[in-house]
């Protein structure tokens, strides 16, 4: 018996392809796809863009000053320092008793006495006082405990205000808990700028795939008269809702980078002027690919929310 014509020995039979592979496979289609999509209609993509990255670059760069402010915050040790000017009858010899009691406490870091010749050393120094002190004579100056705190600066120095040798207690902390407060302030209100202009990015690219899926209703009429099912049809636009949020942010970190060289040499100038080392941090890495990552679920959120209220209109119907 003579074989059928597909049964020919020198034919080769078609692979058959899984569901997996074939769901992979358009998921591959509808991401490049998605990316043609944009790619040929350059100035509205850059629109959309450019709006969703100066939502996204607002609070970013509120954040980052919050956080540089933090540190510098941070690395002025000199604001936890605890002055204690000990009465004038207190000796030297008594001071440095007292100094080595204290510095035996857990929650003191390190302290450093000034006897009333180094103090008026320091003022001959200055220049300024140096009249004053030709005046005086006698040095008027006692002896000083400059106290580093290892934990709550204000318990320490309610407790060194106690001690019977103390007779004042300076502190120059004050500005720093309400940098603190201010500080807090700003953390709670980047969140809630956040959530606003993240809010106001996701309808951009709902309103912009919106526009999309009108133009192609016509397609996705005839992708459901084939039998092709909802997540057939929103695949490709939710690859361009990440699209449009992955270009976003990418846009959005350039801007960023670009306004920190801009400002970095200023700043450098103004922290040397003060004597400090301070220099202006950008995004590390990965927070910088967290930022990619959120824009691109973001946009991929939004293009989900528009397709699926179409996909819900269009079965009521």
């Amino acid at each position: 018996m003579a074989k059928p014509a597909d049964q020919h020995p020198g034919a080769r039979a078609a692979p058959k392809r899984s569901r997996i592979g074939i769901w992979w496979e358009h998921h591959l289609q509808s991401l490049v796809s998605s990316l043609g999509r944009l790619l040929r209609r350059p100035w509205a993509t850059l629109l959309t863009v450019g709006v969703m990255a100066v939502a996204l670059a607002l609070p970013l760069g509120l954040w980052l000053v919050l956080e540089n402010a933090a540190r510098l915050g941070g690395t002025i040790e000199r604001s936890r320092e605890i002055g204690v000017f000990l009465k004038p009858e207190i000796a030297t010899p008594q001071a440095q008793t007292l100094t080595e009691r204290l510095r035996a406490r857990g929650d003191v870091a390190a302290v450093e006495l000034r006897t009333p010749e180094q103090g008026l050393d320091t003022l001959r120094r200055s220049g300024a006082y140096a009249d004053a002190i030709a005046v005086v004579g006698e040095n008027p100056l006692p002896n000083l405990l400059i106290v580093r705190p290892r934990g709550d600066e204000t318990a320490l120095a309610a407790a060194l205000a106690a001690l019977p040798e103390t007779d004042q207690v300076r502190r120059d902390a004050v500005w720093r808990e309400r940098l603190d407060r201010w500080l807090a302030f700003g953390e709670r209100a980047v969140w809630v700028l956040g959530a606003l202009l993240g809010l106001g990015a996701l309808l951009v690219v709902g309103n912009t795939v919106r526009l999309d899926i009108q133009n192609r209703r016509e397609e996705i009429a005839v992708l459901h008269l084939l039998g092709a099912t909802d997540g057939f049809v929103r695949r490709p636009f939710l690859y361009l809702g990440a699209w449009y949020g992955l270009a976003a942010g990418a846009l959005a970190l350039g801007v960023l980078t670009a306004a920190e060289f801009a400002l970095r040499q200023p700043l450098k100038a103004l922290a040397e002027s003060y004597g400090s080392a301070f220099s202006f941090a950008g995004l590390p890495p990965l927070q910088a690919s967290a930022v990619l990552a959120g824009a691109a679920v973001l946009g991929w959120l939004g293009a989900g929310v528009v397709t699926g209220h179409f996909l819900r209109q269009t079965r009521a119907a």
